[in-house]
């Protein structure tokens, strides 16, 4: 076994100080290293957790993620569609649960044997953690260099890997809600590229735009190619995880995450995180089409769901109602002002741009420009 005290003071002098993860027995000793001695954000699942990390390295940061190896299979998609086309690398700890010959529970029995397997599918470079600190030394300065290449790493983590690590007391994390506001009118139903166009009226130097996966991405390219925008590609339902990383690593700029419903609707555990943490210069605005609009039009299920009312009780300061482009104006003003993690909510027609064209730029291209523009 190693010292999980020295092995993570290791991890800070290569600069890995801020840390997202998920629970496991065999990882629980490292994850209590890092809350008691780094910035750590608990996610509730692997793949969120997996985005927030790369927000952060957005904002400059050395991220690690921390997760079982069951939650690989959750983290699956925005390692191969977020960081892999983005490159933007990770240093990731993964336990081996369900090892060969080892008896473990009946649902780690097949992912025991493919753990490793997923990792190379993937083309991430990994490497079994030594039980020996003067290797494990040597493997995380080869991990390091591959990082320092954009190119991902992950330790697979055998049980009884760490020493003990006691939890220090945490503090409860709560933020509770302020102004929740439902709708109070109709709805007035602009198109999603008007309801862009307007937002990136109101931008300025600290503000820093993150459009979701698909037509919203594409739209606000159409609008306006600049330097603080980032257009998602794939790892859909990841933005707000994202611009959670950035907020918390950038602070002293404005990140307005773009989202659409159905993207929401399939991480909506990212509410929860994002209103425990809570940044105040982060604002989340949901433009529901009711629409997955760039596959077709086939219909979500957000008619029958209460997103203002979700986003208030998982902890936004201000969670509202959006009835028409006026109301949008105001809200995103107010929130310039008063600076309290806020979500707009606001429904849009079903029509797109006709001729949508796509970003020109390859993805690693628009974070290289995007970083550059933070840094500036």
């Amino acid at each position: 076994m190693i010292s999980t005290k020295a092995f993570g003071n290791e991890l800070k002098k290569l600069g890995f100080d801020f840390f997202s993860g998920v629970p496991c027995s065999f990882l629980k000793n490292l994850i209590n290293y890092a809350i008691n001695e780094c910035d750590y954000v608990a996610a509730t699942n692997e793949g969120e957790a997996v985005a927030i990390a790369a927000g952060a390295y957005l904002g400059g940061k050395k991220p690690v993620v921390l997760m079982q190896n069951s939650g690989l299979t959750n983290a699956v998609s925005p390692l191969v569609s977020l960081n892999y086309p983005f490159r933007l690398p990770v240093l990731g700890f993964v336990s081996l649960r369900g090892e060969p010959g080892i008896p473990d529970e009946p649902q780690h029995e097949l992912m025991g044997c493919i753990t490793t397997e997923m990792l190379e599918l993937m083309k991430i470079n990994w490497v079994y953690l030594a039980d020996d600190l003067d290797l494990a030394k040597q493997q995380l300065i080869h991990a390091n260099s591959c990082i320092e290449k954009n190119q991902s790493f992950f330790f697979v983590v055998k049980k009884n890997t760490f020493e003990k690590e006691i939890l220090m007391d945490q503090p409860q994390l709560v933020n509770g809600n302020t102004q929740k506001v439902g709708q109070t009118k109709e709805n007035q139903l602009p198109t999603r590229f008007e309801a862009l166009d307007l937002i990136n009226s109101l931008k300025d130097k600290k503000t820093v735009q993150l459009a979701t996966t698909g037509k919203t991405g594409r739209e606000l390219y159409e609008v306006e190619d600049a330097a603080n925008n980032l257009y998602m590609v794939g790892s859909m339902g990841c933005v707000s995880s994202i611009g959670l990383g950035l907020s918390l690593t950038k602070k002293e700029h404005e990140i307005i995450v773009i989202e659409g419903d159905g993207a929401l609707l399939m991480r909506m555990g990212s509410l929860a995180t994002n209103g425990a943490y809570a940044p105040n210069n982060m604002l989340h605005i949901l433009l529901d089409n009711n629409a997955h609009d760039s596959t077709g039009g086939q219909l979500t299920v957000s008619n029958n769901v209460h997103f203002v009312d979700i986003a208030a009780a998982c902890g936004y300061t201000k969670s509202i109602h959006i009835h028409n482009l006026i109301e949008l104006e105001f809200y995103i003003k107010e929130w310039k002002r008063e600076k309290q993690l806020t979500f707009l909510y606001m429904n849009t027609s079903k029509q797109s741009k006709e001729n949508l064209g796509r970003p020109k730029m390859k993805p690693n291209e628009v974070k290289e420009r995007l970083m550059v523009y933070l840094n500036d």
